[in-house]
């Protein structure tokens, strides 16, 4: 696991220009599945004012806490007393037009390309899908995040294992 690696819990910010879904399952799941060697926090370039009804519904369902969960500005990260980011991924579908966020200092950062639900358009069950294929593309990059050899890697190995894990479908 990477704390043995960095003496401490690896903290890993995700991105997205609202933090209404994709990054706050991210935030979710990598607090779940990293058993205490990641702190996980998520934030958007362009927060909206609460976590997306479906999205909210969809973490519910599946027993994982929300109370905590909430979008706030990337902003927060880079005032002092911030913690220091190791990582920052953003998860921004550049092929449909969403502008990613850039974030300034040396963590290693990657794109995790996810499609925005909140664009599905049609039915309440067609939306529904969507929130579940974004969950199910973001608990799979996370497992296989959780799994890397982080001690056996250096900066530019982290560098390229993120990339791969955006490449996944």
């Amino acid at each position: 696991m990477p704390s043995s690696h960095w003496g401490r819990p690896v903290n890993v910010l995700f991105l997205c220009n609202q933090n209404v879904g994709r990054s706050l399952f991210a935030q979710a799941l990598l607090e779940q599945e990293g058993q205490g060697h990641f702190n996980a926090y998520s934030a958007g370039s362009n927060p909206g004012t609460e976590t997306h009804p479906i999205a909210r519904d969809l973490m519910q369902k599946l027993n994982m806490p929300v109370e905590r969960l909430y979008p706030k500005s990337w902003d927060e990260f880079g005032k002092p007393g911030a913690p220091h980011m190791d990582f920052v991924i953003t998860l921004c579908d550049d092929t449909a037009g969403e502008v990613c966020p850039v974030w300034p200092g040396h963590p290693t950062t990657a794109t995790w390309a996810i499609s925005d639900p909140k664009k599905v358009e049609g039915n309440e069950v067609e939306r529904y899908l969507a929130f579940e294929e974004a969950f199910r593309q973001i608990r799979n990059r996370i497992a296989v995040f959780v799994a890397l050899p982080f001690s056996a890697l250096d900066t530019l190995g982290l560098k390229r294992e993120m990339d791969e894990i955006g490449e996944m479908e």
